[in-house]
């Protein structure tokens, strides 16, 4: 399976299973400026150790079938191409793959949650994960990180004619951790899916989430929150490429940052090709200042080859707390660092009371409380 290339984007120029086929990153590529090489630990120059361990257990509902694979499943790889030289590496050096199955008409009854537990970031490991709803089946999936790892994997979700797919990917890692992860949705006609990427821990994350069609009347929503400490690197690079005509997408992103050298990056491309009329798209993302030191890169890209779309916009902004905001709570008696949690809590709980799975919720309610109760302590 050699190079394939895709013209359209310039944000994801080529697509490949071959390491050999992606150059070692230097920096100065465009997929590559905002994210410190030096510490992904070798995962993109073939230099990282293939030692480490990471733990897969699986809490599936009694619908859904789920399969330990070998590499040579068929079922694996035919959604996704890897993207990039990290992607290619993950591909090649997984030994086994998790294969989740919902069949044609089946509504899950509970959420099927898969926990990757790392054990050791002194050396790499990889996954692969393939998530397939057939034809009409409903289902949540909650993808739940956490421990020290250096961990690059793969993620497939095949989304078939009239499925419905909820997925919650939570990166709450030690501080410790290096995680490198593409998850990409291949949607049938009229499927519908949602995503919601939660980043909280690690020292560097890098997320890049996709969205592909194959037949008219997809709908993808994709959501993310994420809160960067001081010296951590969160990045998210999406990709929806709408290529089927009548199909929607929309994309909101929140994050807030705090303390010296937290890093957040956002890059959104959407690409809305000649044969795809009909679209309607939008992406959308903020971020919110509390202390001085920070960084946030933000770019929000549309390529638009065809003029008969139903809609097509972007919007991003980063900034510091609303001054009349706090001067307005705190004339009615709030104390300003209360006044600052109701203000980054109304913020990003727009987002967080859209996870469906109650559990994640308030887990992700209570993460962002600590971070503002480290916060405040300083």
């Amino acid at each position: 399976m050699g190079l394939e290339t895709k013209p359209l984007s310039t944000l994801h120029q080529k697509a490949s299973y071959e390491v050999g086929d992606f150059d070692v990153p230097t920096g100065r590529e465009e997929e590559w400026r905002f994210t410190p090489l030096r510490r992904l630990r070798g995962l993109h120059n073939g230099t990282a150790e293939p030692h480490g361990k990471a733990v897969l257990e699986v809490d599936a509902a009694p619908e859904v079938t789920v399969e330990t694979v070998g590499r040579d499943d068929p079922r694996l790889g035919r959604a996704y191409v890897p993207a990039d030289r990290v992607s290619a590496q993950a591909w090649s050096s997984f030994t086994q793959a998790t294969v989740v199955t919902v069949p044609k008409e089946a509504v899950a009854s509970a959420p099927t949650v898969l926990r990757v537990r790392g054990e050791d970031a002194s050396a790499a490991s990889y996954g692969h994960t393939t998530v397939i709803l057939e034809p009409f089946a409903e289902a949540t999936v909650v993808l739940a990180h956490r421990g020290s790892a250096t961990y690059a994997d793969n993620v497939e979700f095949v989304v078939g004619d009239g499925a419905r797919l909820s997925v919650i990917s939570l990166q709450d890692w030690a501080g410790d951790s290096v995680h490198v992860s593409h998850q990409h949705a291949r949607l049938g006609r009229d499927a519908r899916f949602v995503s919601h990427n939660v980043s909280l821990g690690g020292d560097l994350v890098r997320i890049s989430p996709s969205v592909s069609y194959d037949a008219p009347g997809g709908d993808a929503e994709l959501y993310g929150v994420y809160f960067a400490d001081g010296g951590q690197h969160l990045e998210h690079r999406l990709l929806v490429d709408h290529s089927r005509p009548n199909c929607r997408s929309r994309v909101d992103y929140r994050g807030a940052l705090q303390d010296q050298d937290a890093h957040a990056v956002w890059i959104g491309d959407v690409i809305i090709r000649v044969e795809a009329e009909g679209t309607d798209t939008y992406e959308l993302n903020r971020n919110l200042v509390l202390t001085d030191g920070t960084r946030v890169d933000s770019v929000p890209n549309l390529e638009i080859l065809t003029g008969e779309v139903a809609g097509a916009g972007h919007a991003s902004a980063s900034g510091r707390l609303d001054d009349e905001h706090l001067f307005y709570l705190q004339a009615r008696g709030i104390t300003f660092d209360q006044a600052r949690r109701m203000v980054v809590r109304g913020f990003l709980g727009q987002l967080v009371e859209r996870i469906e799975v109650a559990e994640v919720r308030e887990k992700v309610a209570e993460a962002i409380e600590a971070e503002l109760d480290r916060g405040a302590a300083r």
